[in-house]
């Protein structure tokens, strides 16, 4: 006779994409979307109750075998063990979990890792009727490689060197990765492979990654990196003058980020109030760290100054461009 399966589930870690795809999966598993919705429920778990919980779980699904409960933050909660009522909610959940009915699936999931010490983790990791999985991002060497596994899973095919460019491009967002990948299989079609090309092509974040490169290269005063980043936007096509003005804006965003850091705002709230995608939020957010608030106002002039100087005929782009980079990590 086999053995029941899980019927509660932890799923925990900063991997929001593939840990929403889990959840995704438990759904398909109800039947068609309708069916799926009748027999799913949500819990805010900062504000459930333990009645609230297990009156979701003892309900008998409708037309299905089973039901889904599906619980957003609750361990973390717990996990803080303030006062004598969260402490007793645990010890009640901790008795609940190994009978809960059969035709129940209990999802909790939690933003970040939980502990190894957390009582509910260990439970989910021992009990047969438990199990536990940490979502995390892969680690930067690693990016390329989960490209070419999502790529294939959409079946289509990618050179190796446009997966590096694309992790390098984009970073770490797996949800940005994966809207990206799907983008390119449409444009390559069913037999194509996707190049370093299509990634230069079809994706707006290359060309600003390799601004991000220049300007480190700028924070750190590193001369040899700038002149080469440099040289890359000039090889890749980009225009003298799409270069500057690049440059310009990438500096007035970090003069607003570094503005916001310093009034306490994160990566996330800063990524709000200026309207940008939360990967170039980050960025600026770690790159506005090398440099001091008046620095930036300095070299902020010095590219307005440079930028008059070259629409007024007194300085050709291409000189402006080395002058600048000589002059930023020459001690700016």
């Amino acid at each position: 006779m086999a053995q029941p399966g899980p019927t509660f589930y932890v799923l925990h870690g900063s991997d929001e994409f593939t840990r929403a795809e889990r959840v995704a999966e438990f759904r398909q598993r109800l039947g068609p979307p309708e069916t799926a919705d009748l027999n799913t429920t949500w819990l805010d778990g900062r504000a459930v109750t333990l009645g609230d919980l297990r009156h979701a779980c003892e309900a008998v699904p409708f037309l299905a075998d089973r039901r889904l409960v599906l619980v957003t933050g609750l361990l973390t909660r717990l996990g803080k063990g303030k006062g004598q009522g969260e402490r007793a909610f645990l010890e009640e959940l901790l008795d609940l979990l190994p009978r809960l009915p059969e035709t129940t699936r209990l999802v909790f999931i939690e933003e970040g890792p939980l502990p190894d010490s957390h009582p509910v983790l260990r439970l989910a990791r021992e009990h047969e009727r438990g199990y536990a999985r940490r979502f995390e991002p892969p680690a930067p060497k690693a990016l390329p490689q989960w490209i070419v596994r999502r790529v294939q899973k959409y079946r289509g095919r990618i050179e190796p060197p446009a997966a590096a460019r694309l992790a390098q491009a984009v970073g770490s967002d797996l949800r940005l990765l994966d809207q990206e990948i799907r983008k390119l299989i449409t444009y390559v079609g069913p037999e194509g492979a996707i190049t370093t090309a299509d990634i230069s092509r079809l994706v707006p974040y290359v060309q600003q990654a390799v601004v991000f490169d220049l300007v480190d290269a700028l924070g750190r005063r590193d001369g040899r990196v700038a002149v080469s980043t440099l040289q890359r936007l000039l090889d890749d096509g980009e225009s003298p003058m799409g270069i500057l003005a690049m440059i310009v804006r990438q500096f007035r965003l970090l003069i607003q980020v570094k503005e916001l850091s310093q009034a306490g705002e994160n990566p996330a709230s800063i990524a709000r109030t200026l309207r940008l995608h939360p990967f170039p939020a980050r960025k600026l957010y770690t790159q506005a760290a090398n440099f001091t608030a008046a620095q930036l106002e300095r070299i902020y002039r010095h590219l307005l100054e440079t930028d008059l100087q070259i629409k007024s005929g007194n300085l050709a782009v291409e000189v402006a461009l080395d002058l600048l980079v000589a002059g930023l990590t020459g001690g700016g």
